[in-house]
This record gives structure tokens, sequence and C-alpha cells, in this order.
């Protein structure tokens, strides 16, 4: 399998813990892509052009992060990802929506002040914030379970950009519960062997 990738992308990351979680590492084909490029393989692969986009073996291209990672899980020997049914299913389903939520204001917050030029203290940027707030409140008001499941991944793996692209905003302030959730899921070997840089 063929993964296009981006060191910093939360969502690349996601796959790729979801992949060593999974056992199926040493079965992908890591190609970074800077998705503002445009790179012709990337954009064959996913007209699109974002990443992650997986090429699976019979060639059939995948994107959108849970997508790629509920592949990975339906062909890996290991212990799902994503629970089959009932409550744990949900719960698993909320929990990377939470997650993926934190990513997504993240990331429009670094492209309205990237291209859209605008201020740290404009309105969409400021609604963006607010948005990460109330989810992180929320994250430690009822901290994720401590295994590794397709919604902790993705909150580990949100919180991990926060920390790469917004230090200064100092998340861990005033959410201990959340902070020492965090420091404890980071130990987990996928997601050590992901960290941003």
């Amino acid at each position: 399998m063929k993964l296009f990738s981006s060191a910093t992308s939360p969502y690349a990351r996601k796959v790729r813990a979801c992949a060593i979680a999974l056992g199926l590492d040493d079965r992908i084909e890591l190609h970074q892509a800077s998705a503002f490029d445009d790179p012709p393989a990337l954009l064959e692969a996913n007209p699109l052009g974002k990443v992650p986009t997986l090429v699976t073996e019979d060639g059939l291209s995948l994107f959108d992060s849970a997508v790629i990672c509920e592949y990975l899980d339906a062909i890996s020997p290991e212990i799902p990802m994503i629970p089959a049914t009932g409550a744990a299913r949900w719960l698993a389903l909320r929990i990377q929506a939470i997650g993926d939520g934190i990513s997504d204001a993240s990331l429009m917050r670094i492209q309205l002040k990237r291209f859209g030029a605008l201020p740290d203290d404009a309105p969409l940027i400021e609604r963006q914030k607010r948005a990460t707030t109330r989810m992180l409140d929320q994250l430690e008001a009822e901290p994720p379970d401590t295994h590794l499941d397709i919604g902790t991944i993705a909150v580990a793996c949100a919180l991990g950009f926060l920390d790469l692209r917004f230090a200064s905003d100092g998340w861990r302030d005033g959410r201990p519960m959340l902070s020492a959730w965090f420091e404890r899921i980071s130990t987990e070997p996928a997601l050590e062997r992901t960290v941003p840089v």
C-alpha cells in the first residue's frame, strides 16, 4: 500500500498511528507530500489533492482519514480500532469526531491566517479558537478511555497538533485530567513513533 502523508498533518498522523497499532505499518510505503504543492502522483490518486490518501494493494484510492482508518481496521487481524457494534462503537466514533473537530478548527485557523491574511483576533479565527476551547473543556469533563481506539488516537493527534502549532495557547491550563490522559496515551508506541516534528 502507498500512503501520501504529511509529517505535520494530524489526520495523516492518525492514519499512521492506526496502521502501527493494527500491525500494518510494514505493508505501507510512506510518501511525503505537501498538498499545497499539488504533486502529480497525489493528484492522480486523489483529485482533491489532500493528505492522507491511501492507495491499496489492489490500486483503490481512499481518502479522508476516517475512511482510511476504517479500511485498515477491516484488513487487520488485530483487535479492531473501531468497535463493530453497540455503545462502544458510537462512543469511539463520537470521540473521533471531537478529535477531528479540534484538528479541523486548528487547521482552519492556520489557513485563515496564512491565506486570508487575517489577524489573530479576526472573528473567524476567534470562532475556531472558541470551538477548540469548548471541545477541550468537554474532554476535561469526560476524558477518553486509556486504551487505543479510533477516538483516542484522533484526540491524541489533535492535542499533539495543538502542541506543534499553538503551544502558546496553553491548552493544558486548567485541564489537569486531560493533560494527564495525554501524557499517558502519548507513551503508546503508535503515538510515540508518529510525533510531528
